[in-house]
């Protein structure tokens, strides 16, 4: 995992007092970040690159001259506002010397580079800048933004409808790119270094980008085992018993030895590979309930159910007084709202009533607040960038695709996060890997991104083990 920051304006200036680098340098390495890049996708490109006044602009600027070093590649600048720093002014100067064309405004190229305002930006752009960022709207053009997109402020959110094919972000990654509403606008997301090697750059942080290098599946290596030692999980049937089946299903495919489906009766049609009780069985190691629940229990029959059980908490339980009660409790809990649902969560703990505009507007701040107010909980945050926050540190899952956005995909993540509880994972270990996995096998679906099933999903598990 690779450590994320609000900010990395500090770690510049560790970079300057502790390995004897300087500003200058770092705008070198940051612009040769994004020549390679350039130069990896095309052999041959006409390059404009749009220069703000200060040093995101110098950058842009440092590119221009790097640009002109390389054969069949034509650099021009355009500097809607003149230059501010002075290593701008130094970059033009060395720019000029050379005879970079200078235009007058946004033209056709066949790149085109956003250096126009830096991660520091949080202000609205004024009438001037949000006419030159609606120019390269517009244009046709492989577009690259220089350390974030012009228009993202350092709380995630924006102030323009451009979108970039790829964004190089200088150093270290940054929260404001993982932001759900900035997932469309970032494209792909590269790390520029900047001379430094990464745990040299990099310092503290609580909040990490999960890598899937980091996904720890659940493989048996034990031949002398047997179905009990791979843990039993249950899943409380309510009103909408699919998304119970989809639970209990997703932990037996996930390596669960045993599931069971509680509910107030017997139920023939129940798959096989399913118990049924009416209470939890003896040696159940956690339980889910909320995913199509309803109306069929009562707070405190649930309450009773999950006695001192792990917990995995979804879907109808969050507009219930019971969880507050789970809150309360010092056993394990996981939850796993989708931002409706977080908002009537958050509304339920006193956190005002927030929309779920508000959520989303504020997914990173929200979850850490909640987070430090329950530190013991492990809540996952469900959307396009999945966020598993507990005790204050902040897990960013970048890997979620369009294909996931069917229901019952949720049911599945809660049956993954409980089957790895009983395997023996600890929750936030558990629901760290449970979403690496989630999102991996989503990505391993080959047929039309609209038809992927939950029962697809599920399927597509048991193809993890093939890497």
């Amino acid at each position: 995992m690779i450590a994320l920051y609000e900010s990395t304006q500090h770690l510049d200036k560790q970079a300057v007092e502790s390995f004897l680098m300087s500003e200058e340098l770092l705008m070198e390495h940051a612009a040769l970040a994004i020549k390679r890049e350039i130069v990896k996708r095309f052999d041959t490109a006409s390059v404009l690159i749009v220069c703000g006044s200060g040093n995101n602009g110098a950058d842009g600027l440092a590119l221009a001259r790097l640009l002109a070093l390389e054969n069949g590649f034509e650099p021009a600048i355009y500097l809607p506002f003149g230059t501010s720093s002075w290593l701008g002014e130094k970059q033009l100067e060395r720019a000029r010397r050379l005879r970079i064309r200078e235009t007058k405004g946004i033209e056709p190229c066949t790149v085109l580079i956003d250096a126009l305002f830096g991660s520091g930006f949080n202000r609205k752009l004024d009438d001037h800048a949000e006419a030159i960022v609606k120019a390269m709207e517009t244009l046709t053009a492989f577009k690259i933004a220089c350390d974030v997109p012009s228009g993202v402020s350092q709380d995630g959110n924006f102030d323009t409808n451009a979108k970039m094919n790829l964004t190089v972000t200088m150093g270290a990654p940054k929260l404001a790119l993982f932001n759900d509403r900035i997932k469309d606008r970032a494209g792909e997301i590269v790390i520029g270094d900047l001379g430094l090697p990464r745990e040299a750059y990099m310092g503290h942080s609580d909040d990490f980008l999960l890598e899937m290098s980091d996904l720890a599946l659940p493989f048996r290596r034990i031949h002398d085992s047997h179905k009990g030692s791979y843990g039993h999980f249950a899943v409380v049937m309510g009103d909408k018993p699919g998304a119970a089946l989809l639970s209990a299903m997703a932990a037996l495919r996930f390596g669960a030895g045993l599931a069971t489906i509680i509910s107030r009766e017997h139920h023939i049609h129940l798959p096989y590979d399913l118990l049924q009780s009416t209470k939890p069985i003896a040696g159940t190691g956690a339980i889910a309930f909320g995913m199509g629940l309803g109306e069929s229990f009562i707070d405190a029959e649930l309450l009773e159910i999950a006695g001192d059980l792990p917990v995995v908490l979804d879907a109808d339980a969050f507009s219930r007084p019971i969880v507050l009660d789970l809150l309360a409790r010092a056993k394990p809990l996981v939850l796993t709202p989708h931002p409706k649902e977080f908002a009537l969560l958050l509304s339920r703990c006193g956190f005002g009533k927030p929309t779920v505009a508000d959520v989303q507007e504020n997914r990173l701040k929200l979850t850490l607040e909640f987070s430090n107010a329950y530190p013991n909980v492990v809540l996952v945050l469900k959307g396009a960038n999945v966020i598993i926050a507990n005790g204050g540190r902040r897990f960013l899952n970048p890997h979620g695709s369009p294909v996931l956005a069917k229901g019952g995909s949720g049911d599945v993540l809660a049956g993954m996060i409980g089957s790895l509880i009983v395997q023996g994972y600890l929750p936030l270990e558990a629901a760290i890997n449970a979403s690496l996995a989630h999102t991996k096998a989503a990505q391993r679906y080959e047929d039309a991104d609209f038809s992927m099933l939950p029962t697809d999903l599920i399927g597509l598990l048991g193809k993890l083990a093939d890497d």
